[in-house]
């Protein structure tokens, strides 16, 4: 499960650079980065965790969310440990900031991963749960041999990971949720270690080389629900990104280190709506909520139900090869 890392350099003294994700990590021998599974051995980088998955499932597509991506499919699902951000309100920190000595971990070569997707009924693999760009040697060689078979194939991200790595596997990556967590670098800095700008740089330099991009906003009552910020935050996806591409507004609720943060009103996300669709996004959803209207999708120019979603269950009802059936204007929705 150790392999050479790719995307970094020697420096001196028997330490390493990482150069896969924003944070650049200045690495001493027998330590690791930040994401806790790239170690430095005598000057060498490796990563500790290729092949070693944490978490195994058959989803729906829906459930990453990706609403406009194969709506009605499901994705082999692949998650492994660590983590390039700490945020205190993971939901997955089970995982996330886990060291890979502390769990027990599921080796799956790169050779049966298609095998197994096709024998769940599986059109694609999505590498989520915990962060994917940390996982990169593994993806990418999953990656290439998946597409070789057919399959579609999907990151769910929070987005830190460098050009150069980016561009690598752009070929063989179909589509990305980016989670953007906020829309202000004070809350990248204290509730996620991290920084605003290098994630904005993925969304926009992920959608210039062809990638299906959705975005995920958690609205946090408090932290990043702000009316002006949301203003912002959906003026920088139509002008950098494109009024057509799909945002989902999901509800917060409380977990790790925020446990006595409350739940997000329902009144909030229907504020964000709004303002999205004040701002010209066309398709705006509402995740972590019962089931209404603000999960389906409808057809920007005339309003038709295109595709209607009962929890993950979907109903493709009013398109016909990506194109609406009851004005003919094509939809930005890939269709299995």
């Amino acid at each position: 499960m150790k392999k050479e890392a790719a995307f970094w350099k020697a420096i001196k003294n028997e330490k390493v650079e990482c150069l896969l994700c924003p944070h650049h990590c200045i690495i001493a021998h027998e330590k690791c980065g930040i994401c806790g599974v790239r170690k430095n051995e005598h000057g060498k980088l490796f990563s500790l965790i290729y092949g070693a998955c944490s978490s195994v499932a058959d989803d729906p597509i829906e459930k990453k969310p990706l609403y406009h991506f194969y709506p009605g499919s499901r994705v082999f699902s692949l998650g492994s440990i660590g983590c390039t951000f700490k945020c205190d309100h993971c939901q997955n920190y089970d995982i996330s900031m886990a060291r890979p000595e502390e769990l027990s971990l599921r080796e799956i070569p790169p050779q049966k991963v298609s095998e197994i997707a096709y024998n769940h009924g599986c059109r694609g693999v999505a590498w989520t749960y915990n962060e994917p760009t940390i996982w990169y040697e593994y993806t990418l060689d999953v990656a290439k041999l998946v597409k070789n078979a057919g399959l579609y194939t999907v990151y769910v991200t929070n987005g830190y990971i460098e050009k150069e790595p980016l561009e690598e596997i752009a070929p063989y990556l179909d589509a990305m949720n980016i989670d953007v967590k906020a829309f202000h670098d004070e809350f990248y800095r204290k509730i996620c270690k991290a920084r605003l700008a290098p994630v904005l740089q993925t969304c926009e330099h992920a959608k210039k080389l062809g990638i299906h991009i959705e975005l995920t906003y958690l609205v946090i009552p408090g932290f990043n629900d702000a009316v002006q910020e949301i203003k912002e935050f959906c003026q920088w996806i139509g002008e950098k990104i494109g009024l057509d591409t799909p945002l989902h507004f999901s509800r917060f609720h409380s977990d790790y280190k925020m446990k006595t943060t409350q739940a997000t009103p329902i009144n909030t996300l229907l504020t964000c709506h709004s303002i999205a669709k004040d701002a010209g996004l066309q398709f705006v959803y509402l995740g972590n909520i019962v089931h209404g209207d603000y999960n389906n999708t409808y057809c920007p120019s005339c309003k038709n139900l295109l595709i209607e979603r009962y929890g993950f269950s979907t109903q493709i009802k009013g398109l016909t090869k990506e194109k609406c059936n009851k004005c003919g204007v094509a939809m930005p929705i890939k269709i299995a």
